[in-house]
């Protein structure tokens, strides 16, 4: 069984987690329960009511973080060479086409964003089976299928992250890192949410957002309470 630290179980101590906390503060608490030696990760869980074996109740968009994840995304674009400087110019990490075709086939997928032209889709869609299951496949409605290839880097490179609901039902992404201030993190998640609900289904019924709960890579979940961010109380 894991053992905590002293001080994390004498943190844990000063809250009760089966509470829950308007996100300003919920935002101050999870730093304060974090003891981990490397700078973790914060993540939103967001129960919504939706079912997404309903092709019409998939919720799946993007949202430009103000204050990005805190983490280095490494970038891959693929491109005809005459767009690849305009790619390593923006930001990327890894542009071209043919090589890094031949290199995706033989495994490779050490990146963490993928970005392509819509001519290049052809080619780019014979390597679905092993993208898709990675969560690396461009596409058009994440920003990631564009002729603005420049954009598409610097926006990823600034924080633009893409979320999808699971199967559950639970929608899952990073906030920021345990560093990040409380007001950073509420900032964060408060985009994140609004973007969320404005992407409710019109044919999902009842209560959208069922649960929202925040938590680093080490720590429990605290409860947030949906009412304490404008556009939610439905």
């Amino acid at each position: 069984m894991e053992t905590r630290s002293k001080k994390y179980r004498e943190a844990i101590k000063k809250f009760d987690l089966k509470k829950i906390y308007p996100l300003e503060e919920a935002s101050k608490m999870i730093k304060e329960m974090t003891f981990t030696k490397f700078d973790a990760s914060v993540d939103i869980a967001i129960r919504l009511g939706v079912d997404p074996k309903k092709s019409n109740q998939m919720v799946r968009g993007v949202a430009s973080l103000p204050h990005g994840t805190g983490k280095s995304v490494k970038v891959l674009v693929l491109c005809n060479p005459e767009k690849e400087k305009e790619a390593q110019s923006a930001g990327a990490d890894f542009a071209g086409l043919d090589e890094y075709i031949k290199k995706i086939e033989g495994g490779w997928t050490d990146v963490d964003v993928i970005i392509t032209e819509p001519q290049i889709m052809p080619k780019v869609g014979k390597l679905g089976r092993i993208l898709g299951p990675r969560g690396l496949m461009p596409n058009p409605k994440t920003g990631t299928v564009t002729n603005d290839i420049a954009k598409a880097v610097k926006e990823v490179k600034a924080g633009k992250i893409d979320f999808k609901v699971d199967k559950e039902g639970i929608l899952h992404a990073i906030i920021g890192k345990a560093s990040f201030s409380p007001e950073q993190l509420k900032d964060n998640a408060i985009e994140l949410l609004q973007t969320v609900a404005k992407l409710k289904p019109s044919s999902a019924k009842g209560i959208y957002f069922q649960n929202i709960a925040i938590s680093t890579t080490m720590s429990p979940s605290v409860i947030v309470d949906k009412n304490s961010v404008t556009g939610l109380n439905f």
